[in-house]
């Protein structure tokens, strides 16, 4: 990889490579048409949009290859276009009987997500909420350099912990040799094109020096 890598916050004209990204990285077209994996991966990038305060987009020869956002928990706002944005993304998908059945997949992944955080019985003030490199440009150093910029705003905002939420289809080993730890699992069991599958979803948490 020869390219210059160039770290910047979120843009608008960012959105098409990033839904990309999210559609390859969760492998939506496994268990959706094409048509409703787009949709999906559309509505889970707005509705991240609604739950950060920080966003680096990881930019190689001008073409947005990873992304990073972060939450200060502590901050309660979400701008009224993101949310409107993101409402508009997840009513589309209720418009066929295929969105809506994996509406209700992921309504499962998300209280899954919930009975994880509620089970550490830890207040944190901070979270990655969304974190994903094309796989094409993995293995050069790139998500670490997007990990530590998402360190760096925690450790200037004094969030003094925070957490994440990653599974099987994720390289949930990069957070360990980051030093996180594993704080919970869950096996989330689901159908999908005619076939069931399993998933298993963790929680990880981590201290910064504020």
């Amino acid at each position: 990889m020869d390219g210059q890598i160039v770290l910047r916050e979120y843009q608008t004209s960012d959105r098409p490579a990033l839904i990309g990204i999210i559609r390859e990285t969760w492998q939506y077209d496994k268990f959706a048409s094409p048509k409703t994996a787009q949709k999906l991966a559309r509505a889970y990038l707005d509705s991240c949009l609604t739950n950060q305060t920080f966003t680096q987009v990881a930019l190689v020869d001008e073409v947005p290859v990873g992304i990073i956002m972060v939450k200060d928990r502590r901050e309660k706002r979400c701008p009224f276009r993101l949310r409107l944005r993101m409402l508009l993304s997840v009513a589309s998908l209720f418009l066929s009987k295929e969105g809506r059945m994996v509406t209700r997949f992921f309504s499962g992944v998300e209280e899954i997500d919930q009975q994880l955080l509620q089970d550490t019985q830890t207040e944190y003030q901070g979270e990655i909420a969304f974190f994903a490199v094309n796989s094409r440009y993995r293995g050069i150093g790139l998500g670490k350099k997007l990990f530590d910029a998402a360190r760096d705003y925690m450790r200037t905002q004094r969030i003094r912990n925070f957490f994440l939420f990653t599974d099987t289809t994720c390289n949930y080993p990069f957070y360990e040799r980051r030093g996180m730890e594993r704080r919970g699992e869950r096996v989330h069991t689901f159908a999908a094109k005619g076939k069931s599958g399993t998933l298993t979803m963790f929680i990880y948490d981590s201290f910064t020096e504020c």
